[in-house]
């Protein structure tokens, strides 16, 4: 039950010809913009981020919170420990990380997704890591 939608002829519209536009000369008379002569992206390379480093020499123990969780599903049974919730770090300091956390609990594991997976339940040792690198790591799930 729409209605039938009729359209005007050319003839039928006043003032087709004039442009809307032509009313914009009249601003000639704004001010200049900002200078363009150095691009946004100069700018930033300038700048240098901050340092993470705490007050007083101390290590720094404000990295974020990590998540350790306990998994068994799709791998026959056996726990893998997952460390989930990494903001702000790098593969690499990943890999670095997980490789330290495998020759501490003499075990396996690996970076995926994101997130570093080691074989077993060495919760309590990889809590201890973890600290030691300065992020603040919560037991999660079951």
């Amino acid at each position: 039950m729409s209605r039938k939608k009729t359209r005007k002829s050319k003839s039928e519209i006043k003032n087709f010809e004039t442009n809307p536009f032509d009313s914009l000369g009249e601003l000639n008379s704004l001010p200049e913009g900002p200078d363009r002569s150095s691009s946004p992206a100069e700018e930033s390379s300038n700048v240098t981020p901050p340092q993470r480093t705490s007050r007083r020499n101390r290590k720094n123990t404000s990295r974020g919170r990590l998540d350790i969780s306990r998994e068994t599903a799709h791998r026959g049974g056996k726990v893998v420990i997952v460390v989930s919730g990494f903001k702000g770090i790098g593969m690499p300091e990943k890999k670095e990380l997980a490789k330290k956390i495998q020759q501490s609990c003499g075990v396996g594991g690996t970076v995926k997704d994101g997130r570093i997976e080691i074989r077993g339940d060495n919760r309590d040792e990889v809590k201890r890591i973890l600290t030691e690198a300065g992020f603040n790591p919560v037991f999660a799930g079951g």
